[in-house]
């Protein structure tokens, strides 16, 4: 595939980039980050309304059928916006994850609700410092699942959760009912995040995958994730370097515009060379779903997004000066939510190690 959009393309970015501009509040953004344990409910609906909650969920489970680059393009125009639920990466993982297991009534059960936005999941995968444990901590016996999933991102509010456990002594991926599950509600850099620790006490679950199709699947599920993170991060971090260039041409200091200083103009024209890096990485880790490189794509997007986000969130607050870090201009609103993204699915060191051993052909 190009790494540039075909015509089509290009009119669902232009109009989920409308819809979320016209529906945004930056106020309501702003009271998010202070309100432990809620989300933008009006982005939700509005993700329902547009049928981006099945976009690429296929048709035969109520889905509109389309690929991963058409979900990451949606994603981009969150997070130029900073949308205040992040219930589309987690629900499309869950979504993948059903789609590679051989449980059909799993698939039916569950697709059809996703697709529709009536249930919200979240998949809860990592334990310490690793975003997918090779011997993980929770264990899935006949009695259910044991154990306890920190800090799980869309947790706070997820009614089912995929859940990588351990099942006699094999890797397993477990689907699981938080109806009853001990929700312990954490308050996170970024509040909407929903982040919250889950335990689990003889919790019942059905088996998506297990042994080696599980840990394949699994991996597949987070890089699939990463990839919609990265296209997320590329939508803020060119929000930034807008919100920058336009304060740089209109904010004068001895007596001309800022935009006129070396120090200023390279910050910005450095924003854009990252952002123009990992956009192409993003469109080219999308089209690459299913191929035997996804996951050195998946990682090479995911590490040049977060790069392009982190630097974009720090220079456009240092280009502002003073008023960068006061409330109203809201920039910190992308400062937390680009350290918030850069960790969700697995640091900085996870997928360079994981990109390492793609390229060497040694398995990280």
């Amino acid at each position: 595939m190009s790494i540039l959009y075909d015509e089509g393309q290009q009119a669902i970015a232009s109009e989920s980039r409308r819809v979320v501009e016209a529906r945004s509040d930056k106020a309501r953004a702003l009271a998010l980050l202070e309100t432990v344990g809620a989300y933008d409910h009006a982005f939700w609906q509005t993700a329902i309304e547009q049928g981006w909650t099945g976009l690429a969920i296929p048709e035969a489970f109520g889905g509109i059928g389309l690929s991963l680059v058409e979900l990451g393009i949606v994603a981009q125009a969150c997070g130029g916006s900073t949308a205040g639920a992040p219930f589309l990466t987690s629900n499309d993982g869950a979504a993948a994850a059903l789609l590679g297991s051989e449980n059909e009534e799993l698939k039916a059960e569950w697709l059809p609700r996703l697709a529709s936005g009536e249930v919200i999941a979240a998949l809860a995968f990592g334990e310490g410092q690793s975003p997918l444990p090779s011997r993980p901590l929770v264990r899935f016996t006949a009695a259910g699942l044991a154990g306890e999933k920190p800090g799980v991102p869309a947790a706070a509010h997820a009614r089912i959760a995929v859940v990588w456990a351990l099942a006699e002594g094999e890797p397993a991926l477990v689907l699981c009912d938080l109806t009853d599950v001990s929700k312990s509600v954490i308050e996170g850099f970024d509040n909407s995040r929903g982040y919250a620790d889950l335990t689990f006490a003889a919790t019942p679950g059905q088996v998506i995958a297990t042994g080696a199709h599980a840990s394949a699947l699994a991996r597949d599920v987070l890089a699939r994730m990463a990839v919609v993170t990265a296209h997320e991060q590329v939508g803020g971090a060119e929000a930034l370097m807008t919100i920058a260039r336009d304060y740089a041409v209109t904010r004068k200091a001895f007596g001309q515009q800022i935009g006129a200083f070396q120090s200023v103009k390279h910050r910005i024209a450095e924003m854009y060379g990252l952002i123009e890096i990992a956009r192409a990485n993003c469109i080219h880790a999308a089209s690459r779903e299913g191929q035997a490189d996804f996951l050195k794509a998946a990682a090479a997007a995911r590490l040049s997004a977060t790069e392009a986000y982190d630097t974009a969130a720090r220079d456009c607050v240092q280009i502002h000066g003073g008023i960068g870090v006061t409330w109203e201009t809201g920039l910190h609103l992308h400062m937390r939510r680009a350290r918030s993204l850069a960790v969700e699915q697995g640091n900085m060191f996870f997928w360079e190690d994981l990109l390492a051993g793609q390229l060497t052909g040694v398995a990280a």
